[in-house]
């Protein structure tokens, strides 16, 4: 493990079990999604914590092509996904870090004895399940996002939940970039919006999860985890 790669990587496990904020990013910001994806690898190894999906996010220009992708990942923890349920879901967020609430599309893979898939269309093949859902993004560093995609990539994505709501019909998968997604608080509308600016939809994103940029990490969990979450609504 890098040695930088593994202080950021503590800083950051460090604030986040102790639900602390952070007010400078702890040490040299990636510049590069490699060095990025190094920092979140670093982290899971810190964790004595079951991984139960990735966010996928879109990487805007200029970054995009900066970077050379148009995707990043994180990882969401098994005990901060929950379902929909009667009563209130409860996710600590970081006050005076950073907090959103994004809508998205939850899709539950169901790994096949096949090569990943390199399309949205032998994607779809590897799911059994989709809802619509909420992420919980959450990090102590308030700057985040502003710092730009690696920054994001290397505090676990800038994840603290997921919330699995109603289920999607299969003969709707198709035509989910025409699925409207909302987000309400207390009732009253705070966004709208489809996957159909997320580029090739949420089936491309499980797609995408399986390329080797993403980390070694993601690329196995791919195989062995169950829900990806894409974002329908960036806030």
């Amino acid at each position: 493990m890098n040695s930088a790669a593994g202080d950021i990587a503590r800083a950051f496990v460090d604030a986040r079990r102790n639900w602390k904020t952070l007010a400078e990013y702890p040490g040299r910001r990636p510049t590069d999604l490699a060095g990025a994806y190094a920092i979140q690898d670093a982290a899971l190894e810190q964790w004595d914590r079951a991984i139960g999906g990735w966010k996928v996010g879109k990487i805007n220009p200029p970054a995009r092509d900066e970077l050379g992708a148009n995707r990043l990942i994180g990882p969401a923890f098994a005990d901060t996904i929950k379902p929909e349920a009667e009563g209130l879901a409860e996710f600590p967020i970081f006050s005076g870090g950073f907090a959103a609430m994004e809508a998205e599309f939850m899709l539950r893979l169901a790994p096949r004895e096949a090569a990943l898939p390199t399309s949205p269309e032998q994607a779809m093949d590897w799911v059994d399940e989709v809802r619509v859902g909420l992420e919980v993004a959450s990090s102590p560093y308030a700057a985040i996002n502003r710092d730009g995609p690696c920054v994001t990539v290397s505090d676990h994505g800038n994840n603290a939940g997921l919330l699995l709501g109603r289920l999607v019909d299969r003969a709707d998968w198709a035509r989910l970039d025409e699925v409207g997604v909302t987000l309400a608080i207390d009732g009253e509308e705070k966004g709208r919006a489809t996957t159909a600016t997320m580029l090739d939809g949420p089936f491309g994103a499980a797609a995408e999860c399986s390329a080797p940029r993403c980390s070694s990490v993601a690329t196995a969990a791919l195989m062995l985890l169950p829900w990806i979450a894409v974002v329908a609504r960036q806030p």
